[in-house]
């Protein structure tokens, strides 16, 4: 153990183009609450969460699209309570018009038990919502590295 003791994620902040279009995203289609919001001209945030814990940041800062070239965030990923919640997940990111990586639910490795559906925020960002357990009999895009690795 470190000097610094346990630490977990407290929060992930994403940066956006347009709050209120990724707050319609996280809020409306992935079930988040607005905890908070600032609406100060070139300040503008939200605070996003589920039963008044905090989960994810929104700060209306970036000029461009999510760039998968760059350092920094590789995915963001929410687990959910089972797999029948990720497969109800991706039939309302459908309906809504989501880009996905993948058709369908898919297996972390091939034989995995764990599994999700890869897909993009309105602003290239890539989200991944999984289930520990439930996708044995999904495939995986890819048998010798991590689905969630390279999409």
């Amino acid at each position: 153990m470190s000097a610094i003791g346990t630490l977990r994620t407290g929060h992930v902040g994403l940066n956006v183009t347009d709050l209120e279009r990724s707050i319609g995203f996280y809020a409306d289609v992935l079930g988040f609450e607005v905890l908070r919001e600032g609406k100060e001209e070139g300040r503008r945030y939200a605070f996003l969460g589920q039963d008044g814990q905090l989960v994810v940041t929104l700060w209306e800062q970036a000029e461009g699209a999510y760039d998968r070239g760059r350092a920094g965030l590789h995915h963001l990923a929410f687990e959910a309570e089972s797999i029948e919640r990720v497969a109800a997940a991706e039939a309302e990111l459908k309906a809504r018009g989501a880009s996905f990586a993948y058709e369908g639910v898919v297996a972390h490795a091939e034989g995995a038990a764990s599994g999700g559906i890869f897909f993009h925020d309105p602003d290239g960002t890539r989200l991944e919502i999984y289930a520990r357990k439930g996708a044995e009999g999904a495939t995986a895009p890819n048998e010798t590295a991590p689905t969630c690795g390279f999409f």
